[in-house]
């Protein structure tokens, strides 16, 4: 932990990766039927015989009121009432007052909720507080937030109805959450553009690469910060995971691997970083 301390304080800038085990830490389980899920979608378990939140999310509801009902009291509850988490505040504590830049699978748009930078964050399946066309008529991205309030609030008393849906205003058929669940998908070019601006402003530099709950099938995120790390002769991969660590053979010398509870990890480091 001492030597990843010193890295990190020595580096130039932090990159910083980050999927579903840091969602985990905050208590969204995309995967995991849990306590949380149950007690949230009990009508949509009872109807459809869910599991978790990814089998939902993809499922082809036979109505669009059904389909914002889930979405709409799935969106309110992880991302509208949102107000920060230990794990966060450990991270944001650790980056200090340094560059840095996340790429996120995670499409709950915590990071940009948290207070860091839209400009630094790359989504890379896009996120839940934007919403597009779903047929991509065009490719303009909207704000989804107060329909999804609307519709949270809503429920509270009665049924989503059909005048509530949102609808295109250029080809006037249905919208969707934008996040890549099919071909449609809108990919965040710009978004891509600013990771590779970041990378190559750092290039020679000493530069961390902190990996946060990236499993080994998460070839999109994992397998170019691995690469990155192996071509850049300063760069340091610090990876984190409860119970899957993977370093290949080739960068292992400038890696550092910590399995355990996240949550507590980072608030090691944070803990270690202010008394030194």
């Amino acid at each position: 932990m001492k030597k990843i301390i010193e890295k990190i304080e020595e580096s130039d800038a932090i990159l910083i990766g980050a999927s579903n085990g840091f969602s985990i830490c905050e208590g969204l389980h995309l995967f995991g039927g849990d306590q949380a899920f149950q007690e949230l979608f009990p009508d949509f378990i009872e109807k459809y015989g869910f599991s978790n939140i990814l089998e939902a999310s993809i499922f082809k509801f036979p109505k669009e009121e059904e389909k914002w009902t889930y979405l709409s009291r799935l969106i309110w509850h992880y991302s509208g009432t949102y107000h920060g988490s230990s794990v966060m505040d450990s991270l944001k504590s650790i980056i200090m007052d340094k560059p840095y830049f996340i790429v996120t699978s995670n499409g709950e748009g915590h990071f940009s909720l948290a207070g860091l930078e839209n400009e630094q964050i790359y989504e890379i399946e896009g996120n839940w507080l934007s919403m597009q066309c779903a047929h991509r008529c065009h490719d303009t991205l909207y704000p989804s937030m107060d329909v999804i309030k609307k519709m949270a609030q809503v429920q509270q008393t009665g049924k989503i109805t059909s005048e509530m849906i949102p609808k295109c205003p250029f080809c006037g058929r249905e919208m969707q959450i934008h996040v890549a669940t099919d071909h449609n998908f809108i990919p965040d070019s710009d978004g891509q553009k600013r990771f590779q601006s970041f990378v190559n402003k750092y290039h020679g530099k000493n530069l961390v690469v902190l990996e946060l709950g990236i499993g080994c099938r998460n070839q999109m995120i994992k397998a170019p910060l691995m690469n990155l790390v192996n071509q850049e002769p300063n760069a340091t991969y610090v990876t984190v995971n409860k119970g899957e660590i993977y370093i290949p053979e080739v960068i292992k010398h400038k890696s550092f691997g910590v399995d355990g509870d996240m949550t507590e990890i980072l608030t090691l480091l944070k803990g270690k970083m202010t008394s030194m």
